[in-house]
Order: C-alpha cells, then sequence, then structure tokens
C-alpha cells in the first residue's frame, strides 16, 4: 500500500497544511479531530498499519460481478449474518435446508467458502450436521478445518478446572448464563446487560490469571487460549488450497469479525459489516441476515 497516496486521500482538505507540516517534522503528531474513521493519527507512516479509512459505501457489488473479475473466497460468520439472533446460542432457529445451500454456495466457489464462528465446530455441527458443509474455524479462530476436514495449526486446549468453575460460579452469583466450550469459556449477559462492565472486568482478570486471552461480543465475553482471532483463521485458510491466491470477502456483524475484515483487506480484499454496528474495518454494509442470504444467492 502507498501510505502516502492513502493518507492524502483520507485528509480533508483543511486539513491538509497541518498534513504538510507534519510530514516535514521529525516529531510524532496525532491529530484532532481524528482522520476520516481513523480513531488517531500516528506519524511517520511506518507505525501505521496498512488500512484503507475510506467510509463505508453501501451494498457490496454483485457476487456474480465480483467472481466474473477473479477468483473469491467467502468467510462467513454464522450468528448474526446467516442465521438470525436469539435470547440463547441454543435458541437460534436454523432452516432445515440450509447446510445444502452452504454447500451449493461453497461449490460455486470451487471450495474457497468457510464458516468463521465463535462457536466451538461441535456446536456448529449440532446445527448444519457433520461433517461441516464448508471449511470451518471455530472459537473466534482457534480451531481451524480445511476444505478437506483437516485440521490447520495447532489444537487448542480445553479451559482449565478452576477458570472454568471460576466463570461458572461468577454467573450463578450475577444472574448470566454460563457456557463452556471445547476451546474456551463464555458469560452471556444479553438478559442482563448492565453486567457487562462487571462481566468484563472478571473475565480479563481471570485472563491475566491463567495466561489467557479476552475475546468480546455481543452481550458475551469470552476466554480462550493464546492469541487466535479471526483474522488469523482467514490467514490460515487463505495459506491452503483451494483458498490461496483468491480476493479473500468477510461477511460479519460483530466486533470479533473486525480481525476478520482487516486480515482480508491486507490480503487484497475487503470486509462487509452485517447490521446496525458501526466497523472500524468494513468498505461495505448489508442490511441484516435476508440481505446476507440475498447477496450470496442461498
Amino acid at each position: 500500500m502507498n501510505y502516502e497516496n492513502t493518507i492524502w486521500r483520507s485528509v480533508q482538505p483543511d486539513k491538509r497544511l497541518q498534513l504538510l507540516i507534519a510530514m516535514a517534522s521529525p516529531a510524532w503528531l496525532c491529530f484532532t479531530p481524528p482522520l476520516t474513521r481513523t480513531a488517531a493519527f500516528v506519524w511517520p507512516p511506518h507505525a501505521m498499519q496498512p488500512h484503507d479509512p475510506s467510509p463505508v459505501q453501501g451494498d457490496p457489488p454483485a457476487l456474480d460481478d465480483l467472481l466474473a473479475g477473479r477468483r473469491v473466497a467467502l468467510f462467513l460468520d454464522v450468528d448474526g449474518t446467516l442465521i438470525a439472533l436469539a435470547p440463547t446460542p441454543d435458541s437460534i432457529k436454523v432452516p432445515g435446508d440450509l447446510a445444502g445451500r452452504l454447500a451449493d454456495l461453497g461449490q460455486r466457489l470451487s471450495g474457497a467458502c468457510a464458516l468463521i464462528s465463535g462457536r466451538a465446530l461441535g456446536d456448529l455441527e449440532t446445527y448444519l450436521g457433520r461433517p461441516l458443509p464448508l471449511a470451518a474455524a471455530g472459537s473466534h479462530g482457534a480451531d481451524v478445518r480445511g476444505a478437506a476436514g483437516e485440521a490447520l495449526g495447532d489444537t487448542p486446549g480445553a479451559p482449565p478446572a478452576d477458570l472454568a468453575q471460576a466463570l461458572r460460579d461468577f454467573a450463578a452469583q450475577n444472574g448470566l448464563r454460563y457456557e463452556e466450550k471445547a476451546h474456551g469459556a463464555a458469560l452471556h449477559y444479553r438478559q442482563r446487560p448492565q453486567a457487562e462492565a462487571a462481566a468484563l472486568a472478571f473475565a480479563r482478570e481471570l485472563a491475566q490469571r491463567f495466561g489467557w486471552q479476552v475475546q468480546t461480543g455481543k452481550c458475551v465475553v469470552e476466554l480462550v487460549e493464546g492469541r487466535a482471532d479471526k483474522g488469523t483463521a482467514v490467514r490460515a485458510l487463505m495459506a491452503s488450497e483451494p483458498f490461496t491466491n483468491a480476493r479473500p470477502i468477510f461477511l460479519g456483524d460483530d466486533t470479533t469479525d473486525e480481525a476478520g475484515f482487516a486480515a482480508c483487506e491486507a490480503l487484497g480484499g475487503f470486509g462487509v459489516a452485517v447490521g446496525e454496528r458501526e466497523s472500524d474495518r468494513a468498505r461495505y454494509h448489508l442490511a441484516d441476515v435476508d440481505a446476507v442470504h440475498a447477496w450470496l444467492g442461498l
């Protein structure tokens, strides 16, 4: 990416003089108000991560048009993107033919299509069948399976018993829903949103104590092993066939999908934000699950 051109296009005309002054100075400089869709701008450019700061542009180009130009790889979040959100993770309504329609989509893309979910892969299989119809990454990217079902990278471990028990006790004491996963554990506060701050603080305390990591999403805070996220899942899959050399596109509705958007952008693709949440990384936007299905041709 050409940092200078990207920065110049992103700066409001009345701020460009400030930018020129900054370019002549060796000092680090932060602008206020922030540059378009960027929390802060730090000079020199080598301190920045590559990022296109242009605003979200509405609906993405038609999938058929994208496929006509070059090979495309799709990475799809599940809850809130392919399936409508529900009050609890186990109360989602999954159309009976969704797995078959996803399999057809995968064939249309010559296999370069994957599910990237916060759910454990075993949980996804409960709703979409075993084996899953597509390549997939579960537990926010901690557990990745290729198009043939092969493991990509190290398989993460289960949460330590003391960590799981501490979360279970906290959930019981605060009226939250505890969910244990194969490779993590989560606190759901959708029915008690006022508990968000306390749940996040407690999760961070446990993460520091046990050397795990915190992932946050819509009304959920989760502890996972290692530093995997949806971006690492995208990169692992893009290094394997049939994803290699395709243009990656990520569709997702939650904050955990931002890492996936960023990974796709860095690899020459883009992200599509779903729903009302504002995104720092998505280039395009789709209104809801129905719009996603229509765009994918499901």
